[in-house]
């Protein structure tokens, strides 16, 4: 079992980041090596997110990294609202940019990737999805992230630039449970981002959109201000920035700045 706890629905994050951080004696703020870190991180970087945590957990024995992947609309929120967290990574500078101007993080953010959208479908392509145009096709069955997660907001800019109105069957909170929809082959296709794609294997097929990387998001990264382990916090970034990292992310299938 992994030494770090990925928390993976929306929903309970923060109930269960405080559970978790309660375990053990708290880490002395400003001091010391990494301790307990928690990190929010868009629902896209799970995959690549829980190697790194491996990684990192390995170079600094002791450290213990706890996620939680959500949309980053949902992680902003929470953050928002006093969840005690570390480090935040969204997958839009407009998601961060919510926390920042509430004067929640230490710095400026640090753009570490970048994602752009494919056509996912079930293997086998059922509904003969071809084109960006096919979206509209009535008889399909549509999923799209819903508008207010970057993923929704990244859809409806491809779709409004090639002059397009699709009829989605449902809106989701994530790009993952966009791309749960295709895998279990409830719908003949999603908007999502080709790193999940990658991530899922043969049981999806992507489909490139010409255009798609003008509504590519750049993904930033910060430590918060009230972070409980400021100094893990920082040491998390530094290792995500490094060259472990963007390997990492690479051949999960970022883009890297």
């Amino acid at each position: 079992m992994p030494r770090h706890r990925p928390v993976t629905t929306a929903g309970p994050v923060l109930a269960l980041l405080l559970t978790g951080c309660g375990e053990g004696s708290a880490p002395d703020a400003g001091h010391g090596p990494p301790g307990e870190i928690t990190v929010f991180a868009a629902a896209s970087l799970s995959g690549a997110f829980t190697e790194l945590g491996e990684q990192f957990e390995d170079a600094h024995p002791g450290a213990t990294v706890t996620f939680g992947f959500a949309g980053s609309s949902t992680l902003a929120h929470q953050v928002l609202g006093g969840a005690p967290t570390d480090v935040l990574a969204t997958a839009s500078p407009e998601t961060m940019g919510r926390v920042t101007r509430a004067g929640l993080v230490e710095g400026d953010p640090a753009v570490f990737a970048r994602n752009s959208l494919q056509i996912a479908v079930p293997a086998g392509n059922p509904g003969g999805v071809r084109t960006l145009a096919d979206l509209t096709r009535e008889e399909l069955t549509i999923a799209l992230c819903a508008p207010e997660v970057p993923c929704g907001a990244a859809a409806a800019e491809l779709l409004a630039a090639a002059g397009l109105t699709a009829a989605p069957d449902t809106y989701e909170d994530d790009v993952r449970a966009a791309l749960t929809r295709v895998r279990l082959d409830e719908v003949d296709a999603a908007l999502v981002y080709r790193t999940d794609i990658l991530a899922a294997g043969a049981d999806v097929e992507g489909l490139e959109v010409p255009g798609a990387g003008d509504a590519a998001n750049d993904y930033p990264i910060a430590v918060l201000t009230g972070a409980p382990d400021p100094d893990g916090a920082t040491a998390f970034v530094d290792f995500v920035l490094s060259a472990s990292g963007r390997e990492v992310l690479g051949e999960a299938g970022f883009d890297l700045p």
